[in-house]
């Protein structure tokens, strides 16, 4: 699995600070412009959620495949803080489903990222409409971003219904519901997989769609980077899975075991140790073999990098 090494590795994971710091910025001055006129008791529960430190995997993703999208002889300068505007929207929805599952009637969690989590903070009240007012929020940032880009109304609207598919009863929703279900029982590797896939891999790869389409790339690249973040985003709760058991709180910024506490469904529950670990490298492997035919991926190998190798 060739992730990219040396000076290639380097500048990739200098690069990546580089657009997370940039895509830190779009965000604060995208919740300020947009909670300028909004009730304290509304932005700031919004604001202690959204600009908690975060890896911003999901958001990284869009900006690399946008550039993987153009490819290696296509104009890019320019597009930098509009295409960080349009990450911020896959941002604030997955934000909108970590608060939604550490609320008490989901998996009941008191830490995330470090902090207290949002009903914690504040009340269970406020953290339910705090999350719903995320997804109209990521709307808006499609809308503008697609403005700022000169994007056509009806790559504006694909944009919207890539992310809210990916967000709704066929993803987050779904899959939220479907490992709520599952818990204290015994699953299928079947089953588990449309957890997953609903719960976590849907965003990741419509990250990675969104860049495709903002970027005006042929539908075989869009397919290409569809099943990479696929794969990726398979893998990244396969390594949640083996985190939650063998990470410490202090290095993830939540308490580690609360998959066991709960009875949930995980890889680790049906296969074990040994195999979650080979199943992470070979998802990996499958999600890199996608962008083998593509230009302008050492952004996409780093992040892979990134998601297979983190302690957190």
């Amino acid at each position: 699995m060739a992730f990219g090494t040396g000076s290639e590795a380097a500048v990739s994971e200098a690069d990546l600070a580089s657009v997370r710091a940039e895509l830190d910025l779009e965000l604060a001055g995208f919740l300020d412009e947009e909670l300028d006129r909004v009730p304290p008791r509304v932005a700031a529960p919004l604001r202690h959620a959204v600009l908690a430190p975060g890896k911003r995997i999901r958001p990284l993703l869009l900006v690399a495949s946008y550039r993987a999208g153009r490819g290696k002889n296509r104009e890019t300068a320019g597009h930098g803080p509009a295409v960080a505007l349009l990450a911020c929207s896959v941002e604030l929805v997955h934000t909108y489903s970590l608060i939604h599952d550490d609320l008490p009637c989901m998996d009941d969690d008191l830490l995330r990222r470090g902090r207290p989590t949002l009903h914690v903070e504040f009340d269970v009240q406020t953290a339910i409409l705090a999350g719903a007012a995320l997804m109209p929020l990521a709307v808006r940032a499609i809308t503008k971003a697609g403005a700022r880009l000169d994007l056509e109304a009806h790559r504006i609207a694909r944009l919207v219904q890539v992310m809210t598919v990916a967000a709704g009863g066929a993803g987050m929703v779904g899959g939220q519901l479907r490992d709520l279900d599952a818990e204290g029982r015994g699953v299928t590797r079947e089953e588990l997989e449309r957890i997953h896939l609903g719960k976590t891999a849907k965003l990741i790869a419509a990250a990675c769609v969104m860049g495709a389409v903002a970027a005006g790339a042929s539908p075989l690249t869009e397919r290409r980077l569809e099943g990479f973040g696929r794969h990726l985003g398979l893998a990244f709760q396969v390594v949640d899975d083996i985190l939650d058991v063998t990470g410490s709180a202090t290095e993830m910024g939540k308490a580690g075991g609360r998959d066991a506490a709960l009875g949930k469904a995980t890889v680790l529950s049906i296969v074990g140790m040994a195999e979650a670990r080979r199943m992470r490298q070979d998802l990996a492997g499958r999600a890199l073999s996608e962008l083998t035919e593509l230009q302008e991926v050492d952004q996409l190998r780093a992040i892979t990098r990134l998601v297979v190798e983190r302690n957190s």
